[in-house]
């Protein structure tokens, strides 16, 4: 899945928009689940060297919420990178490039979403 296509499925599923929170950074999407404010998905664009990947130029990731166990599992997969920005326990990057199965990263954002669905405002 691409980016575009990502953001789509997005705004489809859960009839959310992305915001855009930062001046600098135009590309960056961040979406919230809707009843308590939380992110669950923040979709940028990063230089593959913040990302500890070869080559120069950007490329298009989105971080997730994810279950720390699952987290360990999916990073020995390709397309998973530990989470950009984020807290490394609780999230992870994933590639939007095509390594990850449409399918796997859907269920991967219903999962962040259902997280994030459960926690609670204070």
């Amino acid at each position: 899945m691409d980016r575009e296509s990502l953001i789509e499925y997005i705004q489809e599923e859960f009839n959310i928009d992305g915001e855009r929170l930062w001046l600098n950074f135009p590309n960056y999407l961040v979406f919230r689940n809707s009843k308590n404010k939380k992110w669950f998905a923040a979709v940028m664009d990063v230089e593959k060297s913040a990302l500890g990947l070869e080559g120069s130029g950007k490329a298009d990731i989105v971080n997730l919420k994810c279950d720390n166990i699952l987290i360990g599992s999916l990073l020995h997969n390709n397309g998973y990178l530990p989470a950009y920005h984020m807290n490394k326990n609780n999230w992870i990057s994933v590639m939007l490039d095509g390594s990850v199965s449409d399918d796997e990263l859907k269920d991967l954002i219903h999962l962040s979403f259902d997280i994030i669905d459960r926690k609670k405002c204070h």
